[in-house]
């Protein structure tokens, strides 16, 4: 209950100082809590990484996550949640919060029926579905390739959790609520630092003193961790849930309107996304043929790379989508544009000085935190480096994308993507030979940026003002080159050792670039 004070009785209020709008505020709440799983990310691909290297067991157990992402994606973790946000949330301010459940609960019973059943499927044919030429892993060993097929099909039943956990976090964001669903990843994380430091060593941790116990699961321990995770994923949400009253209804009927709706906007998400995952299922198969190490030092990039994007893009976009979904429906075009054209700016200032900094500071980095091989860490910075590329890239599309959902328009992201795809492959083939894994990432951030590129092109046709950039680009390109360069001269200037140089060549870097973008900084409070 909220006690006003007797108005009458109160002094004129002094001018308050202009506060954060709503977009601001959740972007940067799910900024700090990304960077939080971020962090925990880390320490769990730090602790993996000491434990088994960039050898052969680590590069089943990430190839044997690619089928069971895409199944998680295709239907509830983002074709499905990313189409039911708009519709929810025109169900929410037009027909009411029950209404609004009633619709989600049909919509989760699909979902967790449909994501069994083609777990089932999958288990039973996983053994064609790695060993294939055209499948996940045709160029490990038949050795391999059956501890990918068992790993699978452990990771299997955490897909099952996540058809619904992805789709609470649908319904508390369609009701602007964000805290418990940027929490829920980080709970995802701690199942799986459970899994890699208490299930998978022998030999228990020591810290401060204390002994943990090891359950020397080795590599099955991570498939243990993660579906531990993905339980904690759901439970840490349902509080939100009782919260904002949901009733479950064990319904499945097609003749609801919102259901068909979303049903509409998903078709073309979920051929948009398979093409996003196909990506990945392309670059294990193409690592697969070039040597043990590939695929991990792929993965490594990749999260290496999703860091500063997800704090940075995937914050910004899950934060804006509702409130761009809202302004859609109210018809507000002005207010649209003006939404996208500042996230535009504010993520090119954000990200373009971050890659080519952390592009210069990378080496002794991963060697530091990983304590590879040297092979091994020649493998995963370049790798990275690779990925850094595409940075801009991949946060721009987080937007890009999530625009076009926002007017409950799937069909443009669906063809770009599908281009995006073909990108991919034919760079793919080309580059992953003479190059190794590095060439497979290049081929990713060449397709991934050309994809965001195209949905803002596009876009920019009914609003113009989402590329009229060319002041702000210039500067950031200043900010960008200034920040590499002089990231570049105290790396290989400071005195001490190779890790501390990097810290404060990342740290100078950062400052010498932060003058030139200001006004986006400023522009960040306005979203």
């Amino acid at each position: 209950m909220t006690i006003e004070a007797p108005t009458e009785t109160l002094a004129a209020p002094a001018p308050r100082a202009r506060r954060l709008t709503h977009v601001a505020r959740s972007s940067l709440l799910i900024a700090c809590l990304f960077g939080l799983d971020k962090a925990l990310g880390l320490l769990r691909q730090v602790v993996i990484g000491r434990q088994f290297g960039v050898g052969a067991q680590l590069d089943a157990f990430n190839a044997s996550n690619n089928l069971p992402d895409l199944l998680f994606a295709l239907i509830s973790g983002g074709a499905l949640a990313v189409a039911l946000i708009p519709v929810l949330s025109q169900t929410l301010e037009e027909d009411g919060r029950r209404a609004t459940w009633a619709l989600f609960s049909r919509v989760a019973n699909w979902a967790f029926l449909l994501t069994g059943t083609l777990a089932v499927v999958i288990t039973l044919f996983a053994g064609p579905i790695v060993r294939s030429q055209i499948g996940i892993v045709p160029g490990f060993s038949t050795e391999l390739q059956s501890l990918v097929i068992q790993l699978m099909r452990l990771n299997l039943i955490a897909t099952l959790v996540f058809s619904l956990s992805g789709l609470v976090m649908a319904g508390l964001q369609a009701n602007q609520h964000f805290l418990l669903p940027a929490l829920a990843p980080i709970l995802y994380t701690c199942g799986q630092i459970f899994g890699a430091t208490i299930l998978a060593p022998a030999q228990g941790y020591r810290l401060a003193g204390i002994s943990f116990p090891g359950y020397g699961l080795g590599i099955y321990g991570l498939a243990y961790g993660v579906i531990l995770g993905a339980c904690l994923h759901l439970a840490v949400q349902v509080p939100g849930l009782i919260r904002y009253g949901f009733r479950w209804s064990p319904r499945l009927g097609l003749d609801h309107p919102g259901l068909r709706r979303v049903a509409r906007l998903m078709g073309p998400r979920i051929l948009s996304l398979g093409a996003f995952h196909l990506v990945f299922i392309v670059q294990d198969n193409l690592a697969s043929r070039i040597g043990i190490g590939s695929v991990t030092a792929l993965a490594y990039g990749w999260m290496i790379m999703q860091v500063p994007e997800t704090i940075i893009g995937t914050a910004l976009g899950v934060a804006i989508l509702p409130t761009l979904s809202e302004q859609f429906a109210r018809g507000d075009d002005r207010a649209f544009e003006a939404a996208v054209g500042r996230a535009v700016r504010v993520l090119l200032a954000l990200t373009a000085p971050t890659a080519a900094i952390l592009i210069v500071v990378l080496r002794p980095l991963v060697a530091a935190g990983f304590h590879f091989d040297p092979q091994g860490t020649e493998l995963v910075v370049w790798a990275s480096r690779a990925y850094l590329l595409g940075l801009v890239g991949h946060s721009l599309l987080e937007v890009a994308a999530r625009s076009f959902y926002a007017r409950q328009n799937a069909r443009v992201p669906l063809a770009v993507s599908a281009l995006s795809t073909v990108v991919f492959v034919m760079a793919g083939i080309v580059l992953y030979r003479p190059l190794g894994a590095a060439g497979i990432g290049l081929s990713n951030s060449l397709a991934f940026t050309f994809e965001a590129l195209a949905l803002l092109f596009l876009l920019s046709r009914r609003f113009p003002a989402v590329l009229h950039q060319a002041g702000p680009v210039a500067r950031i390109g200043v900010a960008t080159a200034a920040a590499g360069a002089v990231s570049f001269a105290i790396l290989h200037a400071a005195p001490g050792s190779p890790l501390v140089a990097a810290l404060a060549a990342t740290a100078a870097g950062g400052l010498f670039a932060a003058p030139f973008v200001i006004p986006e900084l400023r522009q960040l409070a306005k979203l």
